[in-house]
């Protein structure tokens, strides 16, 4: 759904000269290719459109323009490591998109960013998306164009990628658990996406709680003593949750698929783990004795909020130690050098109105004027980091990076959050090692693409830069479109 904004700023950008982000910037930066040439290629074609589904049930309203790819909910896409997808994108909705491959480490030029890395997909309009697959794990793919609009109706696929065979582990099943929830009328239909109080708190909440579209939790049978492993993420545009099991056999096993050295869930505070908007899981469940049952909440609701029931079938297995089960740590993923790594300080802070502390990109300049022409714009300014906002409202300068960064230099940044809500932050192109949190002391080491930062929590992440213009935002999607975005060159 294009804002009344948007459709005005169409107008002001009529005949803009476009330019490629690249040349527009001025220094040109190589997009840097995570795979070999000789990479086995995987070519797919990938649509947007729009569909209309009964979300809230057979006997009610049918929702109208639920957006998809490929007219199925939660499409998702599984390939091997080390293949390469060249993907033909159509866009088949009736308004302007990209694609964004979450997690993925993509050439810069794939990335899915306008303006910054490349022009809006018009609809009917097409782009050839280069995606190396270099690492194992579980992602994602969403729009980075009114994003809070389409993938609040529904436009997310899951991307799952494999290790190869000999280095597989072996589970007696895998279960999707996608939390997305739905902003409905009690007519069935959209309500408005972006509002001014969400957009400016915690965000604006969906009306009906759903797990992997539907309003009722799934119930999944595995045999008794089996081993479960449950692929969690949190496609909401908002929603932070509680993740825990009822069960003392669980364990992580991989943070936004990333392996992870396994820990039961007695081993973090309150026995949860917090996943805001864009954040994956995977957890390895030992099931209990046929007959019995394991209960997976979102422990921050008001009341615990059933997320899925694993039900203990008959089983031939032996009842053993729950050991949980090692994922194999990927040795692909560059890995910050801390003892020659640069330190840069960031404020997520709330923002009065359009502030810049530098001086933004001349007016004149190609780039500002393809963001106004990208039509990727929020409406209001509530958000900053280091007083500088994205562009948004009547402020529609590119902001000027937040730092210029080096090629292969290591880099740790210190992430303060001086405001009243949680940001789960989010770098692209870009895996880190999560250092420190001054609130979390016992946090165990991980690595992720996504952090969560607590109202006055300070998180330290490191990461080694590679060469592009990389966005670094918060995933509450309506604090990403009214100011809390800023973006990274590297050269």
């Amino acid at each position: 759904m294009i804002t009344r904004r948007a459709v005005l700023l169409a107008g002001a950008s009529a005949g803009v000269l476009a330019l490629s982000p690249s040349a527009s910037l001025g220094r040109a930066s190589r997009s840097v290719d995570t795979l070999p040439a000789d990479a086995p290629v995987r070519r797919l074609s990938l649509s947007a459109r729009e569909v209309d589904l009964p979300i809230l049930g057979a006997d009610k309203a049918v929702t109208k323009r639920f957006c998809a790819y490929d007219g199925m909910p939660f499409m998702t896409l599984r390939a091997p490591q080390g293949t390469r997808l060249m993907v033909d994108f159509k866009n088949d909705l009736p308004d302007p998109t990209t694609v964004h491959w979450h997690g993925i480490r993509v050439p810069n030029d794939s990335d899915g960013v306008a303006p910054i890395t490349q022009k809006i997909i018009p609809p009917g309009g097409s782009f050839a998306y280069n995606v190396p697959l270099p690492d194992p794990g579980f992602y994602f793919f969403h729009p980075h164009c009114d994003e809070t609009g389409q993938v609040g109706r529904g436009l997310v696929g899951l991307l799952l990628v494999d290790e190869p065979p000999e280095r597989q582990v072996p589970f007696d099943l895998e279960h999707i658990i996608a939390v997305k929830d739905w902003r409905l009328g009690e007519d069935g239909q959209w309500l408005e996406m972006f509002t001014t109080e969400g957009a400016s708190t915690a965000g604006t909440f969906g009306t009906v709680r759903a797990v992997n579209g539907l309003p009722t939790p799934p119930r999944r049978s595995a045999p008794a003593n089996s081993d479960v492993r449950l692929r969690v993420i949190v496609a909401d545009s908002t929603r932070v949750i509680d993740f825990g099991c009822d069960t003392d056999e669980a364990a992580v096993i991989a943070v936004d698929g990333q392996a992870i050295t396994p820990f039961t869930f007695d081993k973090v505070p309150h026995g949860i783990w917090r996943m805001g908007p864009a954040m994956r899981l995977d957890v390895h469940v030992r099931m209990p004795e046929a007959g019995k049952e394991v209960k997976v909440y979102d422990y921050r609701s008001a009341e615990p909020y059933l997320l899925t029931t694993l039900v203990a079938t008959e089983s031939g297995k032996a009842r053993t130690d729950f050991v949980p089960k090692a994922l194999p740590i990927a040795t692909e993923v560059p890995m910050p050098d801390l003892d020659h790594a640069e330190r840069l300080d960031f404020l997520v802070q709330t923002a009065a109105g359009a502030t810049a502390i530098a001086a933004p990109l001349p007016a004149d300049d190609p780039l500002s004027k393809a963001l106004i022409d990208s039509m990727c714009v929020g409406s209001a300014t509530f958000w900053a980091i280091n007083r500088n906002s994205w562009g948004a409202g009547p402020d529609l300068r590119l902001p000027p990076p937040l730092s210029t960064l080096k090629d292969g230099q290591s880099y740790i940044l210190s992430i303060t959050n001086a405001t009243k809500q949680p940001h789960p932050m989010h770098l692209h192109g870009h895996v880190f090692r999560v250092l420190s949190s001054s609130k979390k002391k016992t946090m165990p080491p991980y690595v992720a693409d996504t952090v969560m930062t607590e109202p006055n929590e300070t998180v330290e992440i490191a990461f080694k830069a590679t060469s592009g213009n990389w966005v670094f935002h918060c995933h509450i999607l309506e604090h990403m479109d009214s100011g809390l975005m800023g973006w990274f060159m590297v050269v």
